[in-house]
């Protein structure tokens, strides 16, 4: 089973592993189309006027900037997992679990970064900022990465199930070509944000936990607060719809 799963704008800083190299990321012999985005990026965080870097960042405080104009050639890095801390990471609470439920999300989870693309929860990252949707240089990153990563995920699923927590936009840089599930989240009767974070977040973490290989396990999961309401499927699709109680 794979889990595809999203990238938070809130990140940790430091790290205490080697700097990116080619070894850090999955797909290893495509690491050379993630050095095309990521030398753009360090070109634009080093040279790029404030009104430049506030379009990458997101961010109206200058003096945050400078967090972000280390060169990934020396900044330490950190797993993936660890790295990114929004809401659905809150509540996924990684370090609290035990090794082996660890283990299953560095090796079953995959992250969309939108700097680095396709990555798996385990990979080492350094620390970065970039606005969801932004574009880097040249480089619209989910287009770059739907193009040049697409064949080799599906290569690397193959026949496995795919569960996908990613949210919408996330789409943009992968289309499973394989069935595959995905998840909504109802609170009276209404599609939600907040909530919809945080229970992917506590479902990635139940899944780990039981070391669930299909979906047919995750519709077996009593997950408090969650019942589900309906499973609506079309050719490629099976949407699994949640009523938050």
């Amino acid at each position: 089973m794979i889990i595809l799963f999203s990238p938070s704008e809130g990140k940790r800083e430091g790290g205490t592993l080697p700097p990116l190299n080619q070894q850090s990321l999955v797909f290893p012999d495509l690491y050379p189309k993630r050095l095309e985005v990521i030398e753009q990026y360090q070109s634009l965080t080093q040279h790029g006027s404030d009104e430049v870097l506030y379009e990458l960042f997101g961010i109206k405080d200058i003096n945050e900037y400078e967090r972000y104009r280390n060169a990934f050639s020396s900044a330490p890095t950190m797993k993936a997992i660890e790295r990114y801390d929004g809401v659905a990471y809150e509540y996924l609470t990684y370090s609290s679990l035990e090794t082996d439920a660890q283990i299953y999300i560095d090796t079953t989870a995959i992250l969309f970064s939108n700097l680095f693309g396709p990555i798996r929860a385990g990979d080492s990252i350094p620390d970065y900022k970039l606005k969801q949707g932004s574009s880097i240089g040249r480089f619209a990153p989910e287009k770059h990465y739907k193009e040049y990563f697409s064949s080799a995920l599906d290569e690397m699923i193959g026949d496995q199930e795919v569960l996908d927590l990613r949210a919408g936009f996330y789409d943009k840089f992968y289309t499973p070509s394989m069935p595959y599930v995905t998840l909504k989240f109802l609170k009276e009767g209404k599609v939600v944000s907040h909530w919809a974070k945080a229970y992917r977040g506590i479902l990635l973490r139940e899944a780990a936990k039981g070391k669930i290989t299909s979906i047919k396990e995750l519709l077996a999961m009593n997950i408090d607060g969650l019942i589900v309401r309906e499973i609506v499927e079309t050719k490629k699709k099976k949407e699994i719809v949640y009523s938050i109680v």
